[in-house]
């Protein structure tokens, strides 16, 4: 295995994806200073992810057409100049409208990294190092959770967006520098349309929604839902809660492993069925242990698909690997978009969590019931 070029994807993916969230721990310190509201907080959540997914296709065809390093080394340094804007906003628009424009980078950066990946590796140690780079993202979003409140403390608000933009740019300097480049392919014929109308690239966004976009919408709720309907102490909420998320920094690696020796239908509707019980416990709703269970089943059901997911969508359209790799990861985000609000939405109509972590289990299930038609790898 390459490993230089392995250090450099997962470089990036922990670097780039800090600034998902790191805006979430200095919510408080930012409200103190710009007064608004809860709402609005949660719109700088919104801002980073609605740029980060209508960017995944257009910066999926400039990987295939113009190399994923360079476009890496772009979309690094524009991560690293909406951090520095953010940090010096005066604001509360400000801070939305650079954190949108910092989706802009997030999102170029993460369909470089899958092309970079696939470009670089084959066979056996292309499906790990797939599921690596995936780990890596997580590892970097959930990091940035303890390691800004740290910088927070010690510099203010400002110095920890910089101290993010920091990290940026040395990442960005290992990739001007010391990252290898794979060789440049010829983009296929043929419109991006064309890909879009593929029937397996559809049910592969649909595998996305039900692993990692499930992954998200359960992490932005499960905290509130145990201490709800378990009334377990907030504090240890938020820590067993966080494992939905950071147990994918095993999972998808595993699944990585997996994705090579396990037909794609097989692992696939395994981790969907788990997932699916998992969400049905929760609703259920009568026991901690049981929670417990069902959120280690969660954290591998949501990791184990990545891996796979990706390496079949690029597999389908070798000339616009980057592409279909960003289509798929959009259709995932949607699920973000819409199954977050919705979750909140039935637990106001019903109040309690029960139907929505119900109609997430059948979500699931119907991911479940739809990988048959996958067709088997060739």
């Amino acid at each position: 295995m390459n490993k230089r070029a392995l250090i450099s994807a997962c470089a990036a993916g922990f670097a780039f994806s800090a600034t998902y969230t790191n805006h979430a721990p200095l919510v408080d310190a930012l409200r103190g200073d710009f007064a608004f509201s809860q709402a609005r907080a949660g719109l700088l959540t919104t801002g980073i992810f609605l740029s980060h997914a209508l960017i995944q296709i257009p910066a999926g065809r400039l990987s295939d057409r113009l190399g994923a390093s360079r476009v890496m080394v772009t979309a690094l340094a524009w991560v690293t100049l909406a951090n520095v804007a953010i940090a010096i906003s005066g604001a509360y628009w400000q801070l939305l409208f650079w954190k949108s424009i910092a989706g802009i980078g997030t999102g170029a950066c993460f369909a470089a990294g899958a092309r970079y990946v696939v470009g670089m590796f084959t066979g056996r140690a292309l499906h790990l190092a797939q599921g690596l780079y995936g780990a890596s993202v997580v590892l970097g979003s959930g990091f940035v959770l303890f390691a800004v409140p740290q910088l927070l403390g010690a510099f203010g608000w400002r110095g920890a967006f910089l101290g993010c933009a920091l990290l940026a740019a040395v990442v960005w300097t290992w990739w001007m520098w010391l990252s290898p480049h794979p060789e440049q392919s010829v983009p296929a014929a043929g419109s991006i349309g064309e890909m879009m109308r593929h029937r397996e690239l559809w049910l592969l966004s649909w595998m996305q929604m039900a692993s990692f976009g499930l992954m998200i919408v359960v992490g932005a709720w499960i905290t509130m839902l145990l201490t709800a309907d378990f009334a377990m102490p907030l504090k240890e909420a938020g820590l067993l809660g966080s494992m939905v998320l950071l147990l994918g920094i095993v999972s998808r690696p595993l699944g990585g492993l997996l994705a090579h020796s396990i037909p794609i239908r097989l692992l696939m509707g395994a981790s969907f069925l788990l997932n699916a019980l998992a969400c049905a416990a929760l609703g259920w709703g009568n026991s901690r242990a049981l929670a417990m269970i069902a959120i280690a089943a969660l954290g591998t059901g949501c990791g184990v698909p990545y891996a796979g997911v990706f390496n079949r969508a690029a597999a389908l359209f070798p000339g616009r690997a980057g592409a279909a790799m960003g289509f798929v990861n959009m259709v995932g985000i949607v699920m973000i978009l819409a199954g977050a609000p919705a979750v909140g939405y039935l637990v106001d109509l019903s109040g309690q969590f029960r139907t929505s972590f119900y109609a997430l289990s059948a979500f699931s299930l119907l991911a479940a019931a739809a990988t048959p038609a996958i067709p088997e790898e060739k």
